[in-house]
């Protein structure tokens, strides 16, 4: 896009973020600042930030004392995440920025500060060099039977291995763009896209709500099993083989466990139920805890750092199954089904597990997608499962 909005245009006219998107993730690549847009499920906000500095984030922290941002967090428990401070915070309402929001006046500030440079940053650099890839030479296929393997010897109940998908961008590739398209292709996901310096740009839209506070309530779900969503389909009459039932099962047993370890009783369950998500439809489990009641104001992050990673994205025991993905996956997942979103963001945090998403770089994207193996599992649907999955995505960059 070749025109950046000066601050008198911002605030004479309705921008939409497409307009300004493009220029700030330059401005950000340039300057060296982190940049994170989203949008939180069936919102008609998004919301993008810009800080000079992440802060490191550790699952010890809570993140109830953190500030307001946006949390970004790798597969690997062991190490940092980000946090994304909201020094300079952007409100868009269905597309178009909203100049008479009191953050806002002090961004367009922020705008006309930086007016200058915005314009003269680089419009075509837009996104990071491809680095060398690491991904492993093992087939899919051969991966999951493995696990099948590992399964009957009785080391797991369940693993979910992954792969990636190396895919050309269009010299015409626009991250603005390919960003609104996806908020408009899946309205019950939390679509975001994120760059930092040193992790480069992720692109998303994640169905799997990890850790959500809000009102004195905290909300988490189990979802596992996937099918093809054909639209029309009477989500009530969705037939789920044994296999996937019971692959949601110890989701929904996993999140209980966790509650049992730190002695909550007091908890609501709702499911599993069939959900659509974009092109997809899973079996989901709501559950829900009144903070107040139970006198638990930090459950927040007290269950990330028992959910953190989930048997969705790892598999049960959550020891021998990670044990298995780092000695036969063979690339590094990074931040592929780790966990991102907004914290105490209007007094609410929504985190999510980093699922459909993918890593771009100036004239590739590497898409990540896994698939739940049980001892049932059958290794070409398993490959299938994790293409119907790239799918989301692939659909909107293409």
């Amino acid at each position: 896009m070749s025109h950046t909005p000066t601050a008198s245009e911002v605030m004479d006219m309705p921008v939409a973020i497409e307009e300004l998107l493009d220029n700030l993730l330059a401005f950000s690549m340039e300057h060296e600042y982190a940049l994170a847009a989203w949008r939180t499920p069936e919102s008609a906000e998004t919301t993008v930030i810009l800080t000079i500095k992440p802060e490191p984030f550790l699952l010890t922290d809570s993140f109830e004392e953190t500030g307001s941002g946006f949390l970004f967090h790798p597969f690997d428990a062991t190490q940092p995440g980000l946090f994304i401070k909201a020094d300079v915070q952007f409100s868009f309402r269905q597309g178009k920025l909203q100049s008479e929001d009191q953050k806002n006046l002090k961004a367009i500030a922020w705008l006309n500060t930086h007016a200058n440079e915005l314009t003269n940053s680089e419009q075509q650099k837009k996104l990071p060099p491809k680095k060398t890839n690491q991904f492993s030479s093992v087939d899919f296929r051969d991966l999951v039977q493995q696990a099948i393997r590992y399964i009957a010897h009785g080391d797991a109940e369940k693993i979910v291995p992954s792969r990636v998908k190396p895919v050309a961008l269009a010299p015409s590739f626009d991250v603005a763009e390919a960003f609104v398209r996806l908020e408009s292709a899946y309205p019950n996901a939390l679509v975001s896209f994120v760059y930092t310096p040193k992790n480069g740009a992720w692109l998303g839209a994640s169905p799997e709500t990890l850790v959500s506070v809000e009102k004195n309530f905290f909300r988490t779900v189990a979802l596992a099993g996937t099918q093809a969503y054909q639209p029309g389909t009477n989500l009530k009459h969705v037939a789920w083989t044994q296999k996937e039932i019971e692959e949601q099962a110890l989701v929904s047993r996993y999140i209980i466990n966790c509650f049992k370890k730190i002695r909550l009783r007091e908890f609501e369950e709702h499911g599993p139920k069939t959900v659509v998500a974009g092109n997809l439809m899973h079996l989901k489990t709501d559950f829900s805890v009144d903070m107040k009641a139970t006198n638990f104001p930090q459950l927040g992050s007290v269950m990330l750092r028992l959910l953190h990673p989930t048997s969705a994205v790892c598999g049960t025991p959550l020891e021998s199954s990670r044990k298995f993905l780092l000695e036969h996956e063979g690339y590094p997942r990074e931040f592929y089904s780790g966990f991102l979103g907004p914290i105490n963001m209007k007094d609410a945090s929504h985190l999510f597990v980093n699922l459909r998403c993918m890593q771009l770089f100036a004239d590739e994207a590497w898409l990540y997608a896994g698939a739940g193996v049980t001892g049932d599992s059958i290794p070409e649907k398993e490959w299938e499962e994790t293409e119907m999955k790239m799918n989301t995505l692939l659909d909107v960059i293409r």
